[in-house]
């Protein structure tokens, strides 16, 4: 069996229960070495097997899965965040599909969610934004043109851009292009939830320059919206005059 376990946005505690469980019981480990908390594996058995994909092939991670798969032997093969978001789990799924292995899939937090705790925001505020846009910019690995950041940014709702660190000036033309202001408050979140995390609040118009006097390169989420802004959007749902199946109106 290999189970796929999403390690959590970055603090070692933040894994889930099951996830930690799955940790504690694998006979092999494969994990995303360039961005799992090491930590994370001091919940293995002093006896695992433990494998780091940063340096290995698709080709060679399915290899160890198969290999454990024969020996009788369960695989948790550990990717950062959630593996449902830039995980590239479903090519790992169709080549275990194709041998016959079985797997399942432990969530985890992902880092947009651990951004939003550093932030202490939240992306769905009434009558400001009721949308989250997860994206990226298109480097060695493209992005279909239909999602490029100019249609995206049409929405003027919440985005969450990951993967596009470097990126930042072109990134910012892009959203202003798109619709957005370049006053608009944006904000860089570096390594949510590590020890290390660091929090630069600025606008869609300073981002590149934020980031380089932060000196902010890689490993950070970009969070660009009004609902960063100075809002006062309050929900109906706890509203006295709000009927509710549990509560009703005063």
């Amino acid at each position: 069996m290999v189970h796929f376990v999403g390690a959590g946005s970055g603090a070692a505690d933040l894994i889930t229960i099951r996830g930690k469980r799955l940790l504690e019981e694998a006979d092999v480990i494969i994990y995303a070495g360039s961005l799992v908390n090491p930590e994370l594996l001091g919940y293995a058995r002093q006896d695992c097997e433990i494998h780091n994909s940063a340096v290995m092939t698709l080709d060679e991670v399915i290899a160890v899965m198969e290999r454990t798969e024969r020996e009788g032997r369960t695989t948790v093969r550990l990717h950062t965040g959630d593996p449902c978001v830039y995980g590239a789990i479903k090519e790992q799924m169709e080549r275990l599909d194709a041998l016959g292995i079985g797997y399942d899939v432990c969530p985890g937090v992902s880092s947009f969610c651990g951004a939003a705790a550093a932030l202490r925001a939240e992306y769905t505020l009434p009558d400001v934004s009721q949308t989250v846009i997860l994206t990226r910019m298109a480097g060695r690995t493209t992005v279909p043109e239909k999602e490029s950041i100019e249609s995206l940014a049409a929405h003027g709702a919440t985005m969450v851009i990951f993967l596009s660190t470097g990126m930042l000036a072109e990134l910012s033309e892009r959203l202003v292009r798109g619709g957005y202001s370049p006053d608009t408050p944006a904000a860089i979140v570096y390594k949510a939830t590590w020890p290390e995390e660091k929090v630069c609040r600025c606008t869609v118009g300073t981002l590149a320059r934020t980031a380089e006097e932060n000196g902010i390169k890689k490993t950070a989420l970009i969070t660009v919206g009004d609902f960063l802004g100075d809002v006062r959007a309050l929900s109906k749902l706890y509203s006295p005059d709000f009927e509710t199946e549990y509560r009703k109106v005063r």
